[in-house]
């Protein structure tokens, strides 16, 4: 009985020892790959869950090589942690986190190419066993920007297997890069026959790659507007980038089917004397060589420019200009026409010169033979006088006479005219233009200069007369076709005329230039002077008056009254002798009075004072100056006085 109880006691525990080794387990989780870029830091994370006590938990991370090997190169619990030492790692990992339900982190400092590796975690604990996760290290590297190369020298369509065009190339990038070739938005595949893409990858030492794609095309014309450009896809962590090229055009070579001919210069129409530049176009690739027909003649010329100068009407006609293929020898052709316009000098009916008489009537037709419409417009002195081929004058008179000039305009062609002129004369007795001034004065003994104008046809002839036959010299004479213009010098010695005589076979006029010979006279102006000591004393102070007579300008005075000027002036002397005789008496006498007005008492003495007295009356004047004297005022209280003080 006590057997089979020990026998169940211990069947029990070791039953329960069972169950609890069946309940305490340990759990680890982590991630499958975590990427980064080469020389940054990566994180791996381990995250355990262990049901004991975590203070029993010894954690360790191994590594697998790139032969397979598996190496620790690490190990610690909640008190140790040691780097294995020798390893690649042991310099630039750190581990840290522990802990029930807890995670463990591994870091990997600057990391390489060489550490894109999977990395074990192992989760040890005494009474439960151990637990395990993995997880791979990705690097990834972008490459450089791709670059992009043509083909230089070109393509031709005529090449029978597909000709490399282009080459790009992406360096240093991990993993490797992929290139694809594009055609303006369409991407280019392999196709036997049409397009080759040949790809070349490198491994750097530094375990970078280079890759190299070579694009190789069967081109045709179209191609020569087409845009090649090539796309690089590469892995970054968590996804992928795309990269393109800058765009190249290939120079394709196609051979010429048509001919474009066509007058460059000028622009419009063509007109005699001109310089004409025709071009030649090839819609092939390279340009080939041209030449040059006109009118079946073969004319030298640019490569593809023909230059005709000075052309005229006889250089209308047909231009040809042909292509030789130096592939296939083949000629294309390619014309245009020349039309050159043109315009005759201008005929004038009549033409040249036209002499009418006054009151004629005249009909003058301006034609010039163009082949394009005309327009006619007629100037005189550079004024517009008339429109239209026709000019017609009536009532002639000598103001129509001149040079009347045609000028004819091809309107719809710029710089296309000519010109024609007719002389027209007008006959008859000769016209003097009238003087500005007929009557001039001059002094005595002057020379006057004297123009006489005249005009008619035949030219007039100018002669030259004066009254007193007075020497007329002259200076210069001008003549046209019907005017003339005549310039003398005459001395003037006395009033004389002088006469312009104009004639011509059909009669003569004159002209008469009255020339007036003046004298001029100045009155001379006299000054009012007087002299009296600075204090009064009993003596006669001396007294100096002189008469002020106003200050006239000079007088042109006649030479036939010039005795009536030397009568007054007599008269004016003697007047001014005698007023000086009569003050100078009463002077000694001392009988000159002095007052201060005209109302002052005057039997009083004004000791001092001077007393001028001034008549009204413009034919004399009396002037009383008294010098301490008592002398009574004049009988006339009508006179005027002025105080002079001293």
């Amino acid at each position: 009985m006590a057997l089979r109880m020990k026998a169940s006691m211990f069947v029990g525990l070791f039953l329960l020892s069972l169950a609890w080794k069946a309940w305490a387990t340990v759990q680890v989780n982590m991630e499958d790959r975590v990427e980064v870029f080469l020389g940054d830091t990566a994180q791996i994370t381990c995250m355990f869950t262990v049901s004991d006590s975590p203070d029993n938990v010894i954690i360790q991370w191994y590594m697998i090589t790139k032969t397979n090997v598996r190496l620790r190169i690490y190990y610690g619990n909640s008190t140790m942690q040691v780097v294995d030492r020798g390893g690649q790692f042991t310099d630039k990992i750190s581990v840290n986190g522990m802990g029930n339900s807890s995670e463990v982190v591994l870091t990997i400092r600057d990391v390489k190419l060489e550490d894109e590796l999977e990395f074990i975690c192992q989760v040890n604990e005494m009474s439960v066993g151990s637990e395990e996760g993995r997880t791979m290290l990705r690097v990834f590297a972008s490459p450089d920007r791709p670059i992009i190369t043509g083909e230089e020298s070109g393509i031709s369509v005529s090449n029978e297997n597909p000709s490399k065009m282009g080459s790009c190339e992406a360096r240093n990038g991990y993993p490797r890069p992929n290139i694809t070739w594009y055609r303006d938005q369409s991407s280019l595949q392999n196709t036997p026959g049409e397009v080759s893409v040949v790809t070349l990858v490198t491994k750097e030492s530094s375990g970078l790659y280079t890759v190299q794609s070579d694009l190789h095309l069967n081109v045709v014309k179209e191609d020569k507007d087409s845009f090649f450009y090539c796309e690089v896809s590469y892995l970054v962590p968590g996804g992928t980038k795309m990269t393109e090229t800058n765009k190249i055009n290939i120079t394709v070579y196609y051979p010429t089917t048509s001919l474009d001919v066509w007058v460059e210069s000028p622009k419009g129409r063509v007109k005699e004397g001109d310089t004409v530049e025709v071009h030649c176009r090839a819609n092939g690739n390279p340009q080939p060589p041209f030449t040059f027909m006109h009118n079946m003649e073969e004319l030298k010329s640019e490569p593809n420019v023909l230059v005709l100068k000075d052309v005229t009407r006889q250089s209308n006609g047909n231009i040809t200009c042909t292509a030789l293929d130096l592939d296939t020898y083949e000629e294309t052709l390619g014309q245009t026409e020349l039309f050159v316009d043109y315009l005759d000098p201008a005929v004038l009916i009549p033409k040249d010169t036209h002499v009418m008489a006054q009151g004629e009537e005249l009909m003058v037709t301006c034609n010039a033979l163009s082949s394009l419409p005309t327009h006619t417009v007629w100037f005189k002195k550079g004024k517009k006088v008339a429109e239209g081929h026709t000019l017609t004058l009536k009532d002639a008179v000598f103001d129509m006479a001149g040079t009347y000039m045609c000028v004819v305009k091809v309107p719809s062609v710029e710089g296309l005219e000519t010109t024609g002129s007719l002389r027209v004369f007008v006959q008859g007795r000769p016209e003097i233009k009238k003087s500005a001034d007929p009557v001039q004065e001059v002094s005595p003994e002057k020379t006057q200069k004297l123009s006489c104008h005249a005009r008619g046809y035949p030219t007039p002839v100018i002669t030259w007369s004066s009254s007193d036959k007075s020497q007329v010299l002259k200076l210069s004479q001008r003549e046209t076709e019907d005017e003339v213009l005549s310039v003398v010098s005459v001395k003037v010695t006395s009033d004389i005329t002088a006469y312009c005589n104009a004639s011509n076979k059909h009669g003569t006029v004159s002209v008469s230039f009255s020339l007036k010979a003046i004298v001029q006279t100045t009155s001379s102006a006299l000054s009012t002077t007087v002299t009296t000591p600075l204090v009064p004393v009993t003596v006669v102070a001396p007294v100096t008056v002189t008469t002020v007579t106003p200050v006239t300008p000079p007088k042109r005075v006649k030479k036939e009254g010039s005795g009536v000027v030397i009568a007054v002036i007599i008269i004016c002397i003697l007047l001014l002798a005698i007023l000086g005789s009569v003050l100078y008496f009463l002077y000694k006498k001392g009988k000159l009075p002095c007052g201060r007005s005209g109302k002052q008492d005057l039997t009083k003495p004004n000791k001092g004072g001077i007393v001028v007295e001034m008549k009204s009356d413009n034919t004399e004047e009396a002037v009383l100056l008294s010098v301490n004297g008592d002398k009574k005022p004049p009988s006339d209280q009508g006179d005027k006085y002025m105080y002079v003080q001293k």
